[in-house]
């Protein structure tokens, strides 16, 4: 194995880490926000159940190893380009608080970076569109209308109980094994994108024939990398998705977690390389609309949309420059991986400034976002 495939598959490693914190939110923040877990409990459990849902399932990672581009006209510096892509606009993101797509940052760094080295034709478009795009227009309106209906009947359901804290318990019950199933679900598909990447620099390099499903060691590096990133908490994205969008009940948390399983599951063995971002943001929207005089914030929802437009074409071109700039040799990669690494020094730094964690993840600062009602 090769330098280069060695350093391919390291930079891999990150941006599956940087996805695991980046996607923690997705799972346990309406968990957090109602109480139905603690914060570092939530985290726990999710990076456990992340890693046992990467070994479900291998239909996502040779969607992305053997579909989205042509693995006989790349090569493993084209792919460590596109990496490079998808590690900056996730670090940029969860700074910002933004629930962006890890998945879309990955395709639109791994498309860039081969347009520019082996031309459009290397990209296959089809792909793109039949097993990216439509699901990702789809998925969030899937899972919001799901979450929705779900959050009217459970409210409809249990409007004449008179315990209404025996009905409490009982949601907060039902959250902690629907975030797990998310956690579960979340781990089928994401872990495998890395599984997808890895193996496509194995082909890439000649080390796989072309084809080949993700060999055990891949699966389970990729399922560790993804865990670990999960424990450690995206904080500033879970207080997003948890406070900022609405103020979550626990059965607007279970119907939009119960919702966002079922489509990322049914996804994930139909072979969709889906975003459980968009997915679970859709979910928590339409739990928010599916309770009377909920409060939902659509101002977010406008800059959740504009940063997901942007992931990919955002992506693409940061990719495209750090393949090219990479593909001078020896120090052109050299050079990528100190630029990179110092970005994302310099964003931790910042992020300090105003520490998101644990112990204040359902705080949310006075007059940061205006509220507007939900209709009834």
């Amino acid at each position: 194995m090769g330098v280069i495939v060695l350093v391919v598959i390291i930079t891999a490693m990150v941006f599956d880490f940087t996805n695991g914190f980046h996607d923690t939110a997705n799972a346990m923040a309406t968990s957090i926000a109602t109480g139905a877990l603690r914060p570092r409990v939530a985290v726990a459990v999710s990076g456990v159940l992340n890693l046992v849902g990467a070994f479900l399932s291998v239909a996502v990672a040779k969607t992305i190893s053997s579909g989205l581009v042509d693995d006989t006209r790349i090569t493993p510096v084209v792919i460590f380009g596109g990496l490079v892509g998808a590690i900056m606009w996730n670090l940029l993101t969860w700074f910002l608080g933004l629930p962006s797509s890890s998945s879309h940052a990955l395709f639109g760094g791994l498309i860039g970076a081969t347009w520019v080295a082996a031309g459009a034709e290397a990209v296959h478009f089809g792909t793109v569109v039949s097993r990216i795009l439509v699901p990702a227009l789809l998925a969030p309106i899937v899972a919001g209308v799901v979450a929705m209906v779900g959050t009217y009947l459970a409210y409809r359901i249990t409007t004449r109980a008179a315990d209404r804290g025996t009905v409490s318990r009982g949601f907060k019950t039902g959250q902690v094994v629907s975030a797990s199933m998310v956690s579960l679900a979340h781990g089928t598909n994401d872990a495998q994108k890395t599984m997808g990447v890895i193996t496509l620099t194995l082909i890439a390099a000649r080390t796989l024939p072309a084809g080949s499903a993700p060999p055990i060691w891949v699966i389970l590096t990729a399922g560790l990398a993804i865990a670990l990133g999960t424990y450690l908490g995206g904080w500033r994205i879970i207080r997003t998705l948890g406070k900022r969008i609405t103020e979550i009940e626990t059965p607007q948390g279970f119907a939009a977690e119960t919702s966002s399983t079922a489509v990322i599951l049914v996804s994930s063995q139909l072979g969709f390389p889906l975003s459980t971002t968009q997915v679970c943001s859709g979910a928590i929207f339409g739990a928010g609309a599916g309770r009377r005089l909920a409060q939902v914030r659509w101002g977010l929802a406008g800059q959740m949309v504009t940063a997901w437009v942007l992931t990919l074409p955002a992506a693409a071109v940061v990719g495209a420059v750090a393949g090219r700039v990479a593909e001078a040799g020896t120090v052109g990669t050299v050079v990528v991986a100190v630029a990179g690494s110092a970005i994302g020094g310099g964003t931790y730094a910042l992020s300090r400034r105003r520490p998101v964690g644990a112990n204040n993840v359902n705080e949310v600062p006075a007059g940061r976002l205006r509220t507007a009602t939900a209709p009834a």
